[in-house]
């Protein structure tokens, strides 16, 4: 649905956005994260249509936004990081003048205000001036605007920053509610919030596109993914941790010298090992020694450890 092709934005003798492709189809929430300066605020005006690239094409739904900026942006919705409301207008009046500003008029108007009320549930406030609405309620209802035409595509920036847990989540639910028929941009500094939502994510840095992946891709990335770290009730550390190293794809075994009347062993898996077989295989030894296991846990990998990472020059 949307297509980036060779982006490249220069301000000045600066190159700020440095060759970035990428592409979102209908069904995706693409979290698109990247530090500060990296370029990414940049790169979303390009694709919203608000500055023009220097060189290479942004289409949406195959209408080119330089080109044809009026039937491409008929097809997306934009949730911007502060939402721009009329303090004055009541809900169903500020929707209202949404409406009439995409076009809509007499019945199918009121259709698609009732539409918006309805999947962002605003109809407690819906006749609530928005001055009084609380923060989570104003951010349901700039989401209410931004999908007021049904969009196929929906840009977001920062769509839970500042709201307390309950309204996050409540957001986040209506995200994931509407990806199955949207592509979905979501650009957030919250890795917790690509996490909850997102099932691909795009980091750029410097300019470029270091990664481009699904979240559990990336904790794949991270220097502790992929360690076990197994509990038995008693037996021979170096025994067990003997058979533990016979099993393809484990690269280290070795015995938790803090460990208190238990014996603990952290399992190593190599980068290219797939941990669920390893797991598999981890629980046949077990089985087949007769070992006293007790517990195991898996060390998925941390996201924010990865993304310090990779935006600091250090590759993981």
């Amino acid at each position: 649905m949307i297509k980036v092709e060779n982006l490249y934005k220069w301000f000045g003798n600066k190159l700020v956005v440095d060759d970035i492709s990428f592409e979102v189809t209908k069904g995706e929430i693409l979290g698109f994260i990247g530090p500060n300066g990296a370029g990414k605020s940049t790169t979303m005006r390009i694709i919203t249509g608000f500055i023009p690239a220097s060189k290479g094409k942004v289409t949406v739904g195959g209408f080119d936004i330089e080109t044809n900026p009026v039937k491409a942006k008929s097809l997306m919705g934009y949730l911007p990081e502060n939402a721009p409301l009329y303090a004055n207008m009541t809900v169903y009046g500020f929707l209202n003048f949404a409406a009439e500003i995409r076009g809509f008029s007499g019945a199918e108007k009121k259709k698609k205000i009732e539409h918006a009320i309805t999947t962002c549930f605003l109809n407690p406030v819906m006749h609530q001036s928005v001055d009084t609405l609380s923060k989570g309620y104003r951010h349901r209802t700039c989401l209410a605007q931004s999908i007021i035409h049904d969009p196929d595509v929906l840009i977001m920036d920062e769509p839970t920053d500042g709201l307390d847990p309950n309204q996050k989540r409540e957001i986040r639910n209506l995200i994931k509610s509407m990806s199955e028929k949207k592509a979905i941009i979501l650009s957030t500094h919250i890795l917790e919030e690509v996490d909850a939502v997102c099932s691909r994510v795009l980091i750029i840095d410097k300019g470029k596109k270091i990664f481009d992946g699904s979240a559990a891709q990336m904790k794949d990335k991270s220097e502790n993914a992929g360690t076990f770290t197994l509990e038995f009730a008693e037996g021979n550390a170096a025994e067990i941790i003997e058979r533990l190293k016979l099993i393809d794809g484990v690269s280290r075994s070795e015995a938790d010298a803090n460990a208190k009347g238990t014996v603990v062993i952290k399992v190593t898996t190599s980068k290219q090992a797939d941990k669920t077989e390893v797991r598999r295989k981890i629980f046949e030894v077990v089985k087949n020694q007769g070992l006293p296991l007790t517990q195991i846990k898996v060390e998925e990998g941390r996201l924010d450890e990865v993304f310090y990472a990779m935006t600091r020059g250090n590759a993981a």
